[in-house]
């Protein structure tokens, strides 16, 4: 006797899923957002399962940055984005310095694999280093933590990191807005990033995402191919300034960010 009919259309289900969800992402936008951000985080996870075992050999050092960067580097053509980077030439700088960035989404990490340079980390919020093997692969890589609910703290960390920007010869990377922003203006920003690079006497270097609203958003729940555009601005140098002009200072550059932005919309 021929199987049953309940396992037989059972089977037959098995066989229709994969046309039926390649036919469900090609025409509904949503689940085709959820695919997209799901293969985005997996990709993120994977990547860092399989360095955190081979760099904790050599221990945190800012030079594993470069293993992190060429693991991420492929997920931008997975993704079908397009990222262009115009201005690198002024990053060509010796010695350290603070680099500024808006901050849109996670998508900002296919930008920032592309432009940043050599001995060159983040400062993230400390709820990062607690997920698993992604944040033993920040902290093995150097990634500098705060903890943004312990001003005390963050202060601390912050002129310990001006130290050893010197030290180390060290580039930094700041999100000022300090959180995720797709609206169609820039957060005010956070004057840390401005503090440390004045209290360590390095230049600051602005860097513009363009807008994201073309191919992804979170709201819409989009996320198509597109092409995002880059743009790092010359530096602004903060030699001889003290706390005091950190106002000035960050009204300066965050007008030259938004100028910049408004060009690229």
């Amino acid at each position: 006797p021929g199987p049953p009919m309940e396992l037989f259309l059972f089977h037959s289900f098995l066989l229709l899923l994969p046309g039926a969800a390649l036919l469900l992402y090609r025409h509904n936008p949503t689940f085709q957002y959820f695919c997209k951000v799901a293969f985005f985080n997996l990709w993120i996870l994977a990547m860092a399962t399989l360095l955190s075992p081979l760099v904790a050999f050599w221990g945190r050092s800012v030079e594993n940055m470069k293993l992190l960067r060429a693991a991420l580097r492929p997920l931008k053509h997975l993704c079908g984005i397009r990222m262009q980077v115009r201005g690198s030439e002024h990053l060509d700088i010796q010695g350290p310095y603070v680099i500024v960035c808006n901050h849109q989404a996670s998508l900002d990490l296919l930008g920032m694999v592309e432009f940043i340079p050599d001995r060159c980390v983040p400062i993230a919020k400390r709820e990062l280093l607690y997920l698993g093997t992604v944040g033993w692969a920040c902290w093995l890589s150097g990634i500098i933590f705060i903890d943004r609910n312990r001003r005390d703290k963050a202060i601390q960390v912050m002129s310990q990191t001006a130290r050893t920007m010197w030290s180390e010869n060290l580039r930094v990377l700041i999100f000022p807005e300090g959180t995720r922003n797709q609206g169609r203006s820039m957060l005010p920003f956070k004057r840390g990033a401005f503090h440390l690079a004045v209290q360590a006497q390095v230049p600051i270097v602005p860097v513009v995402f363009s807008p994201y609203w073309d191919f992804f958003s979170s709201k819409e729940k989009k996320f198509t191919s597109g092409t995002c555009t880059i743009r790092v601005l010359p530096k602004v140098e903060t030699q001889g300034l003290s706390p005091k002009d950190v106002p000035r200072l960050t009204d300066t550059v965050r007008q030259a960010m938004v100028d910049a932005i408004a060009e690229m919309s």
